[in-house]
């Protein structure tokens, strides 16, 4: 699933902490087994970039807290739910609009 999130809160686009912290909780919510991840913020008031590896797959996540934007890819496979975890990041993100595609894979 290609999820883009505009009309973010800013503040919720900047922590890399925090958005690993989100990505972990919506692949548990979807079944699935987080296995590592890397995520590099850009600075003080900028975005980070980030995935997070699954047994199932990955989650990655770039986020432009100065456009209120986060673009997220979920891909998993078996019993996961990738659906799932984008809900959880709907919630958590709280964006104004949501733009989600499903692209089959394989």
């Amino acid at each position: 699933m290609l999820a883009d999130f505009h009309g973010v809160p800013a503040d919720r686009l900047q922590d890399p902490l925090s958005i690993e912290t989100l990505l972990r909780e919506a692949a548990r919510m979807a079944g699935a087994t987080p296995v590592g991840g890397h995520f590099h913020p850009f600075g003080p008031g900028l975005g980070v970039t980030g995935v997070l590896l699954l047994q199932e797959s990955h989650i990655s996540i770039h986020t432009w807290p100065e456009h209120g934007f986060a673009a997220v890819d979920v891909f998993m496979c078996g019993r996961a739910r990738p659906e799932r975890a984008v809900q959880v990041l709907q919630a958590a993100l709280q964006p104004e609009s949501v733009t989600c595609r499903e692209t089959p894979r394989g």
